[in-house]
């Protein structure tokens, strides 16, 4: 079962509220999606630790309902 941009937006704004995030489908498959995701709360943290932060708030549904995702992220420059 595929996953809409919007779900994905709304997983990870309930898991990391001050994040800006951008989700493009790729494909039109509903599989395979871009993420740009900026938050404040990335501050100081690795982009592993940041990338860990936006899968834990996916709950499991990588590679489950959602096959593919190109993710970058950052920290706002006023943070």
């Amino acid at each position: 079962m595929a996953m809409a941009a919007h779900e994905i937006e709304q997983l990870i704004q309930e898991s990391i509220p001050d994040a800006v995030v951008q989700v493009d489908d790729l494909r039109g498959d509903g599989d395979h999606y871009a993420a740009r995701v900026s938050s404040p709360a990335f501050k100081g943290k690795t982009r592993v630790e940041q990338h860990q932060m936006v899968y834990k708030a996916l709950r499991g549904r990588m590679g489950d309902q959602l096959h593919a995702l190109a993710l970058q992220t950052s920290v706002p420059t006023d943070a």
